[in-house]
This record gives C-alpha cells, sequence and structure tokens, in this order.
C-alpha cells in the first residue's frame, strides 16, 4: 500500500503518518515546509509544494493507491479550495479511495437531523466559519463519485491515546466531551483497512 497524504505535518496528519510507517506503509506527503517534517524513514517520501497547485497535488499522487486529507482550515479557505484538485488527480490517477478529517460540526444535528449541528443549538461554536468551509470540502466529495470516508471529531486537544472511544455514522454519539488527536489519527487509519464507512461521515467522541 502506497498512501498520498496531505497535511502531514498538522496534529492528527502527524499521528497518521505516524501509524503508517511503523506498520510499513509507504507515504508520499506534500509539505509546504520541509523543515517540519524531518523524519528520517525509507517508508517516507517528501515533496515540497502547495496543495492549491495542481502540479505539486499531481506529483504527490503519483503511483500512489489511497489519499488521506488530514488539512485543516487554518482560517482561510485552502480546503475547500484544494478538494477539487485533489478529487480531479484521483480520477486521473484512478485512484477510488479517500479518507479525510472533518469537524463534528458538518454531522447531522441529532436534535434537528435536517439541520448539519454547526446550524442547530447543539454547536457550542461562535463562528461557523470553519465548519462552512468543511461543509463545502464535504460536499464536493459527496458529488465526486469516489469512495469517500469523511472523520468528524468533536473538540479536539492533544490529550492522550486511549484506544476507545466511540463513533456514529453520520451523527456525533450522544453526551459528547472530547477526543484526543492521537485516537483520532488512529481511527482515520484505521479506515484504510475498512470498507464500512465508505460515503459516510463519522462522528467520533470518548
Amino acid at each position: 500500500m502506497n498512501i498520498c497524504l496531505f497535511g502531514a505535518t498538522g496534529r492528527v496528519g502527524s499521528v497518521i503518518l505516524e501509524n503508517a510507517l511503523s506498520n510499513q506503509i509507504s507515504v508520499q506527503a506534500l509539505v509546504r515546509d520541509l523543515e517540519k517534517l524531518n523524519m528520517d524513514s525509507g517508508g517516507l517520501k517528501v515533496m515540497t509544494g502547495n496543495v492549491l497547485n495542481e502540479e505539486d497535488i499531481a506529483q504527490t499522487m503519483k503511483g500512489t493507491d489511497i489519499v488521506i486529507s488530514a488539512l485543516n482550515t487554518g482560517g482561510n479557505s485552502t480546503l475547500s479550495q484544494s478538494m477539487p484538485l485533489i478529487i480531479n488527480n484521483m480520477k486521473r490517477e484512478g485512484i477510488k479511495r479517500i479518507i479525510t478529517i472533518g469537524t463534528a460540526g458538518i454531522l447531522q444535528a441529532r436534535s434537528a437531523p435536517h439541520l448539519y449541528r454547526f446550524q442547530s443549538s447543539e454547536s457550542k461554536r461562535k463562528s461557523t466559519r470553519d465548519a462552512e468551509e468543511h461543509l463545502k470540502a464535504y460536499l464536493l466529495l459527496k458529488a465526486s463519485g469516489l469512495d469517500w470516508t469523511v472523520v468528524c471529531p468533536t473538540y479536539l486537544p492533544v490529550g492522550e491515546r486511549l484506544g476507545q472511544y466511540r463513533y456514529e455514522k453520520d451523527i456525533l454519539p450522544e453526551n459528547p466531551s472530547s477526543i484526543s488527536i492521537y485516537d483520532t489519527g488512529d481511527f482515520a487509519f484505521q479506515q484504510l483497512f475498512s470498507n464500512k464507512f465508505i460515503g459516510s461521515r463519522v462522528g467520533l467522541t470518548y
């Protein structure tokens, strides 16, 4: 297996990368700053570039089997702008499977299933900007025809690896609390070996 990984230097992306390399899975990662990914591993190929540059995406994706995107919003529109480029190049390369990290805000609200969680009283966040950005990326994936899964953690502190958590398809489990970056990254990595949540968002919490 050869993974194309975007967001490898981020909080969850770095956990996914660690999982892949410790399981002898090859990774091709695209990073803006090479110094942020100072790892010496025979299974890791690092390219420098930008996810808003289609040529950089194409080079990183070449020869891979599966795409994982742990890109976050960063307070801008990089997430939604890069997703069409990722989708187009996946189709060009004949890659069907993509796993991404989203946010619990784009799950359906348990109390009002016709709303996304960030649109409902269930969400405690005052700003909806990040959730709206994640929603744009999710809707692009939903319409893509690819085998996608969006892992949607709730409040995401660094925390520690507990190895026990709850998850539910398209909604957040009842009485959510938080979920660490380690358990989120581990769960996302496990989706490489499962078809259970293809075509679904997955709400994740302790």
